[in-house]
């Protein structure tokens, strides 16, 4: 038996295979897109009628039940036909949803709160109770790495946080999902602002969607740089993802006389480690719905609490 035939039996085999269509058999199945339409192209070009569909990750070809052995063949012959090519092509990154509704969430979250913060909602100095004071946060008050995130000075500071963090909020829905996304993006958000209280002197002051907008440029960074199986890639072609993240971060991160240029790079160093984590989840972790919306839920309740917590300490 040819390997890839051996490959396709293989599939036929995977018991998370997605069922085809009725009068349909399964002829190959794949992680990644351009692979699939690469093979259905072959198909198509010998007259083959194909289905193509995703679910769960993978990439899926049908073809009728009467031109199975058919077009076996012909993905095995022009698999042998081309071996330089399959070797060479650079896996396709899997896409998840929720991309979209993650973006959503965190624009609302962020208008929210300035508008919260403009009319003094509930008695209280919005500014003061979630702001990010390094001597406070050495003292226990945690939750200050957290709120910060969402406070602006401004209009022009709440539009530019906007503008990149649904950028790169979207970048990173798209490689981890919606939900896990946000949960990776707030927690190096809030470990970049803490690792900026240390570092900083007590009584520094800083507020702002920037650290999380730059540790979402961490974690894609990460995913980029992330080794794949398969792939072969020389030095320089491997690392440019972070070349070009701190380019990225040099150009829009330093400069502007109210720039917390330390809490920009805790910010980036930060996506960096936790999109590292992120980014080794199984791939059917990341296309389950259900962790999703448990990822983004539990987002919510980290950021919900946090203020929580900052108003009640505020007004006691």
């Amino acid at each position: 038996m040819y390997p890839w035939i051996a490959k396709l039996a293989s599939c036929v085999n995977d018991r998370e295979m997605k069922e085809p269509p009725k009068g349909y058999e399964t002829v190959f199945q794949t992680k990644h897109r351009d692979e699939c339409l690469e093979s259905r192209l072959v198909l198509v070009a010998m007259g083959i009628a194909v289905q193509m569909e995703h679910q769960d990750a993978r990439w899926f070809l049908f073809v009728k039940r009467d031109d199975l052995e058919v077009a076996t063949s012909e993905l095995d012959s022009y698999r042998r036909e081309n071996p330089d090519r399959s070797r060479q092509r650079t896996a396709a990154v899997p896409i998840y949803s929720g991309a979209v509704t993650g973006v959503f969430v965190y624009a609302a979250t962020i208008v929210l709160v300035s508008v919260l913060n403009a009319q003094r909602a509930l008695g209280q100095e919005w500014l003061w109770a979630g702001r990010m004071h390094a001597g406070s946060v050495m003292a226990g008050q945690w939750w200050r790495t957290v709120t910060a995130l969402t406070l602006h000075l401004d209009a022009e500071h709440l539009i530019s946080n906007l503008l990149f963090g649904a950028v790169f909020g979207f970048l990173a829905g798209r490689v981890l999902g919606g939900g896990v996304a946000w949960l990776a993006i707030v927690i190096a958000g809030a470990m970049g602002n803490f690792l900026n209280a240390v570092v900083q002197a007590p009584n520094h002051t800083s507020i702002g969607a920037s650290t999380a907008v730059f540790a979402a440029l961490g974690v894609i960074v990460s995913h980029a740089i992330r080794p794949r199986a398969s792939v072969e890639q020389k030095t320089l072609m491997r690392w440019s993802p972070l070349i070009g993240g701190v380019l990225l971060l040099s150009l829009t991160g330093i400069g502007g006389e109210r720039t917390d240029v330390v809490a920009h790079l805790t910010g980036f160093l930060a996506g960096l480690l936790i999109g590292w984590a992120g980014c080794r989840f199984p791939n059917q972790w990341l296309a389950s719905h259900k962790l999703q919306s448990l990822a983004g839920l539990g987002t919510m309740a980290i950021v919900v609490s946090s203020w929580i917590i900052g108003l009640i300490k505020a007004a006691g």
